[in-house]
């Protein structure tokens, strides 16, 4: 029986077989460390278009994040799905994405210039319009981009997938649109957490907007979140959908 994440792939596939989407593996680096990540565009379209940078889950750059770069291909931009761990580390443990997620927040300095020279790439591909580069994230990749939103990063728009919320109050001024997509059952985010989030960025200015979903757990937004034996982590295919639908759009706005 094809896995669910497999069914969602070939659907992918099928939307996106007249749009000649291609997708290059890219070797970059930050510092000693090689990071390898793919960038997915339309080969049918011509001009420059809007970047966007997909910030994996805990697990690594794997196949979902790549998914989700073909789906913005499709959708046309340019999207580049980086790699946080480097040498391209993908796993299906837990305490071993605890691990490598738990390292990159604890040194921020090597998670920013990771980020950066993802950033920095995309910004200077040909088919790239460099005024208007944003980023999404997953999980530990939605508190990677929200991050880069509170250090002044010059994005367009940042959007999390049920991701971290930084509680520290944003470093410089807020230049990028925030979207925060949340399961209102995620049982990893406490209510205080929230509060302390959203307080934040009012305080700062910033424009942003916090969804919540209506019982939609942790990792909602993976039709393989279940597959990990994890109780708090699910996928709700209503939610994904909404997300999705909601982060095109609000991508579309910044962007222009």
């Amino acid at each position: 029986m094809k896995s669910l994440w497999l069914q969602v792939f070939m659907a992918v596939l099928v939307s996106t077989a007249h749009a000649e989407v291609k997708l290059e593996a890219v070797e970059y680096k930050q510092g000693d460390t090689t990071l390898r990540g793919q960038i997915a565009y339309d080969a049918s379209a011509k001009g420059k278009r809007p970047g966007v940078l997909i910030v994996h889950e805990w697990w690594g750059l794997n196949d979902y994040a790549k998914m989700r770069a073909k789906m913005l291909a499709d959708a046309g931009y340019v999207a580049f799905a980086v790699d946080m761990y480097g040498e391209g580390k993908v796993t299906e443990h837990p305490e071993e994405a605890g691990a490598w997620a738990t390292a990159i927040r604890e040194n921020e300095k090597v998670g920013e210039e990771r980020f950066i020279a993802a950033y920095t790439l995309l910004k200077n591909h040909p088919l790239v319009d460099a005024a208007h580069i944003s980023a999404i994230g997953y999980c530990f990749g939605g508190g990677v981009v929200l991050k880069m939103a509170f250090v002044g990063t010059d994005l367009d728009g940042v959007v999390s997938f049920h991701g971290g919320l930084p509680q520290e109050a944003p470093a410089g001024k807020v230049v990028a649109s925030i979207l925060v997509c949340h399961g209102a059952a995620d049982d990893f985010i406490p209510a205080e957490q929230i509060q302390t989030f959203q307080k934040n960025l009012a305080a700062a200015g910033a424009d942003w907007e916090f969804i919540a979903y209506a019982g939609a757990k942790h990792s909602f937004t993976n039709p393989d979140a279940d597959k990990h034996g994890m109780p708090a982590l699910s996928y709700n295919a209503k939610a994904d959908k909404r997300s999705w639908a909601t982060a095109l759009d609000f991508l579309a706005e910044v962007s222009k």
